[in-house]
């Protein structure tokens, strides 16, 4: 076992005791949307989004709930369309209060390997901005627990973006997993 699949199994022991994953509702959408804007590292995508994203890829992301049933964490995704094998991680965010436990590795733990079984994906892509040194890692101790080969390039430089300064937007690709 590696230093990366020991801390996450630890971290896992401790959610399993507090924290339910599951599949995300449409009431779910405005937690989500209020975790995401109170990241403040994430792109705030309308609270309308989140309400579709709820509804429409549903089958392809997870949240967190605590005791009660409210959201504290979630990783949203899709299948990309021109490459079926790979799901695209769009946003994973947990509440402030929640970080630093590995809750964000275990949620992406458990929807690759749902959607792995389901759909059938090999691979999945994400964008993580150069500063992003929290996803950097989530994403590199990802690769590193499943054996998967990951490569970084830029997806899309930072003067495509219309809303002024924008840090480019690099493309993880990472596969085939092991799941």
């Amino acid at each position: 076992m590696t230093a990366a699949q020991a801390d996450l199994a630890g971290a896992r022991s401790e959610f399993t005791r507090s924290f339910a994953i599951d599949t995300p509702r449409v009431e779910d959408g405005a937690a989500i949307w209020r975790i995401a804007r109170d990241s403040e590292v994430l792109d705030l995508n309308s609270s309308y989004s989140y309400l579709l994203w709820c509804r429409d890829f549903a089958a392809t992301s997870v949240v967190a709930r605590d005791d009660g049933g409210s959201p504290i964490a979630f990783v949203t995704g899709y299948i990309r369309p021109e490459r079926p094998g790979a799901l695209v991680i769009w946003q994973v965010a947990v509440d402030s209060g929640q970080r630093g436990k590995g809750l964000a590795g275990t949620l992406l733990d458990e929807l690759t390997a749902r959607v792995a079984g389901e759909q059938g994906i090999t691979a999945i892509e994400t964008t993580v901005t150069p500063d992003n040194t929290a996803s950097d890692r989530l994403f590199t101790a990802y690769a590193a627990r499943h054996g998967a080969v990951l490569e970084r390039e830029v997806l899309f430089d930072g003067g495509l973006f219309p809303d002024g300064v924008h840090q480019p937007e690099v493309l993880y690709r990472i596969g085939p997993l092991g799941l």
